[in-house]
């Protein structure tokens, strides 16, 4: 799994809970263990959130014994579309009513793919030139201070080149579009919240603080604010195809946390179109974008609304 997922403040409780949930729950897999180990943290009441952060506040664990821990080397059945497959993000058809619609969203995302690869390529190429142009003899008037620039430079060079040579032979995306029934029927309209929950490895952080004279959500809600903790995902960046993209030829892009404006949330959406997405998942990918809307809440609210519904549900319904 990516250990960015492991790096969290579930981790502590995780070493603690997670190896005795496994035991209970043979065959699920990560994820789902995981997911039960938050479930018994989202039990517990406020005195003992508070009193676990105190805790771990004084005796963190070692990154190392997160490394090795069972939480984040085990596997799970759905890492071969996820952790284990090539590509920077995941694609997921979720409607499977509309072939033809399908097909022609298919064939332009594959389109802006191998246009962009072949951007990167010449990207490549062109600083690979420029290098070729600019090496000469060293001389010794340089100073210290600019030959340390200069190296420093050349590093950041390097680093970006290797950035754009990946892109180059990378897929962008890796798309899930199962023909088994059965997976299909695992899929179909599936929300936000469930796609990450598939794919993704729960965690949880500190809630943003609401801003002065501003009142906690109510009923709280572990993907808003809980007690002031939120559940958060960590993975490859998940894309949604649902019916509505039969006809817009866009997707959602789901959020594995809320922003750091107050009252977002985890698993929010907003369309992206096709044509759009491979520009979008690279900048994602390589940090150089975040999504916040300048600090306004312009995220899907319908989809908000049925994750936050989801969010109360039991792991196992009755």
């Amino acid at each position: 799994m990516d250990l960015s997922a492991a790096i969290n403040l579930l981790s502590p409780f995780l070493l603690e809970h997670y190896r005795s949930i496994k035991a209970r729950h043979p065959g699920e897999g990560r994820r789902r263990w995981r997911l039960r180990v938050a479930e018994t943290f989202w039990g517990l009441p406020v005195e003992q959130k508070n009193a676990y952060l105190a805790a771990i506040s004084q005796n963190l664990p070692s990154i190392e014994a997160i490394e090795d821990a069972e939480f984040t080397v085990d596997d799970d059945p759905l890492d071969d579309e996820s952790d284990d497959a090539p590509g920077l993000g995941v694609l997921i058809r979720t409607d499977f009513t509309n072939d033809g619609a399908w097909q022609a969203f298919h064939t332009r995302l594959q389109e802006a793919e191998a246009e962009f690869a072949s951007d990167a390529a010449g990207e490549a190429m062109g600083q690979d030139n420029d290098v070729a142009q600019v090496s000469g003899p060293s001389t010794s008037s340089a100073t210290s201070s600019a030959a340390m620039e200069d190296d420093r430079e050349g590093d950041d060079e390097d680093e970006d080149e290797e950035g754009i040579e990946c892109l180059s032979s990378t897929p962008i995306f890796h798309v899930v579009n199962p023909v088994d029934p059965e997976a299909r029927a695992t899929l179909a309209s599936i929300s936000n919240l469930k796609a990450l929950r598939l794919l993704n490895d729960v965690g949880v952080r500190r809630a943003p603080a609401p801003p002065q004279g501003t009142k906690r959500i109510k009923p709280p809600n572990r993907l808003v604010d809980h007690d002031g903790w939120q559940e958060t995902y960590a993975g490859k960046t998940l894309w949604i195809y649902d019916a509505q993209s039969n006809t817009d030829q866009c997707v959602r892009l789901v959020s594995q946390t809320g922003t750091s404006m107050y009252g977002t949330a985890t698993g929010d959406s907003w369309r992206a179109r096709v044509s759009h997405i491979c520009e979008l998942q690279v900048n994602l990918a390589m940090g150089a974008m975040t999504i916040d809307f300048g600090g306004l809440d312009r995220w899907d609210y319908v989809e908000r609304a049925r994750n936050l519904e989801e969010a109360i549900q039991p792991l196992d319904p009755q």
